[in-house]
């Protein structure tokens, strides 16, 4: 049965989570979640529905979602801080849907082999999935599915299947719909029974121990791939999350630009070869379409020029990027006279990979406004009411020129071995894995070398054993006559 929260639950929640942030202050708490709780309410009612409108357990799981949020670095984490070699290898991906409606988080358990990549870098690959589903279904919950064809003892990772569960549990409330596990050994039931434990009695009855004919009553054949029995021929392939920022937590004019998670970006086939001016409008970007970053110092920076070329009209702008982590933009926003211009400097933040540039987009907007005199307050205003507004749009992307490989190599050196990190723990493991697999043949074919000998020696000893038999079969037959060498002898 379905409980049902009250505004008025909403609000105690709220007001009750506000004043125990007055005595912690506001550090305990990532600036993001802060808003997300006082502005909406969506995210409240699930910590309240997760535990059936019990106010006191809501209260205390929302704290302990935040704290772990702020720890973590939850709402940091994107492709480029991720092992994006864990993320193409397709152990973890969404795909389809369950009958209820419900995104597919798919866990291929074959292709996970333990120990093969860093734990951390793990775990943070299953969060970046849980927050880019969140924000791809606005926080609709999602089944759970375990695919555990080909797995026994030996190659499952409870550890990790455990973590998950976790964070279902603790911090993200009302996500979890079904738990489906499919072709589960029957020699893992018993380790499957410690899920059981971890989840609460209603959860329980969420999970689904099926077969591939039986998966039909939870997904529909056409949800469903084609190596379950279904009739979705999907393979996976990793594509980057385009996302667009969030209008409310950006820092205007000449102070640090930090952008929110926002929606993802929709717009994934938008050519940018030629694109100058979008809907004709009057704001002209230099350059017009690629941004280029050049050395300054210690950092890599690539600058823009906004020119208004309208003699009458006053344009507001606004800069957006699909890495908002990734870059820092001074100022994001602004105001241009009739003729005014403004230079926009964007600048690539330490410790992050120049590999993934050429993923990276960039969207100018622009709408007249009646003033060029707009406080800081009153552009995000202008902008978090946009729906009546004509906005002309201007996009850009990132390349990785000669420029860009040119400079590159002046980054500190501690930025370039952060970025490679990932890169070498996996070359690491993958040699220790070799090295393991050769010790573990030279061993075998020691073994089989010492078999070959014992083999041929005790052939040779059936042959002399064999021999020495069909002698003796032979003279003690009955009517054998043989003559005596000295008697032989004696005649002569």
């Amino acid at each position: 049965m379905t409980v049902e929260v009250t505004s008025k639950q909403i609000q105690d929640l709220r007001t009750n989570f506000l004043k125990e942030l007055e005595n912690r202050g506001e550090c305990s708490v990532h600036p993001d979640d802060l808003e997300r709780i006082k502005s909406g309410d969506e995210w409240l009612q699930r910590f309240l529905l997760h535990h059936d409108a019990r106010e006191k357990e809501a209260y205390d799981m929302l704290w302990e979602a935040v704290v772990w949020r702020k720890e973590f670095k939850t709402n940091e984490i994107n492709e480029s801080n991720v092992n994006l070699d864990f993320l193409k290898e397709g152990i973890f991906f969404y795909h389809g849907r369950d009958k209820e409606g419900c995104l597919l988080f798919i866990f291929k358990a074959k292709k996970h082999v333990k120990g093969q990549y860093d734990f951390e870098d793990v775990k943070r690959a299953v969060i970046y999935w849980l927050e880019r589903m969140e924000r791809y279904d606005k926080g609709k919950p999602v089944s759970l599915f375990f695919d555990m064809e080909g797995c026994g003892v030996s190659t499952v990772d409870m550890d990790i299947i455990k973590y998950i569960i976790h964070v279902f549990k603790n911090y993200y409330p009302n996500f979890l719909n079904y738990i489906i596990i499919l072709e589960m050994a029957w020699i893992l039931n018993a380790l499957f029974k410690v899920i059981k434990t971890m989840l609460p009695e209603k959860a329980v009855e969420r999970i689904k121990m099926i077969k591939k004919p039986d998966l039909k009553s939870y997904v529909d054949p056409d949800q469903s791939l084609k190596c379950w029995g279904g009739n979705d021929n999907y393979v996976f392939v990793f594509e980057p999350e385009e996302r667009e920022v969030s209008h409310n937590t950006t820092i205007i004019n000449n102070k640090k630009v930090h952008f929110a998670d926002g929606s993802p970006n929709t717009e994934t086939s938008t050519s940018y070869a030629d694109q100058s001016e979008s809907g004709g409008s009057a704001l002209k970007v230099t350059p017009a379409s690629i941004i280029t970053f050049v050395k300054e110092g210690t950092e890599l920076v690539s600058t823009l020029e906004l020119h208004n070329t309208d003699k009458e009209i006053i344009f507001s702008y606004k800069m957006k990027t699909t890495s908002p982590e990734k870059f820092r933009v001074r100022p994001s926003a602004g105001c241009l006279p009739p003729g005014g211009s403004a230079t926009v400097s964007v600048t690539l933040l330490h410790g992050f990979q120049l590999g993934g540039l050429s993923r990276d987009k960039f969207l100018i907007m622009s709408m007249p406004v009646d003033s060029v005199d707009l406080s800081p307050q009153e552009l995000i205003e202008l902008w978090k009411n946009t729906s009546n507004k004509s906005i002309s749009e201007h996009r850009l992307r990132c390349s990785q020129g000669d420029q860009l490989v040119k400079n590159g190599s002046a980054l500190p050196s501690h930025t370039q071995l952060d970025g490679d990190k990932p890169q070498l723990t996996q070359i690491s493991n993958k040699l220790l894995q070799l090295s393991n697999c050769q010790s573990e043949l030279h061993i075998v074919v020691k073994r089989t070398q010492q078999l070959q000998w014992i083999m041929m020696f005790l052939v040779v000893c059936l042959g002399l054993l064999t021999l020495y038999v069909f002698k003796n079969a032979v003279y003690d037959r009955p009517g054998f006559c043989y003559k005596d060498r000295r008697d032989e002898d004696v005649d002569l």
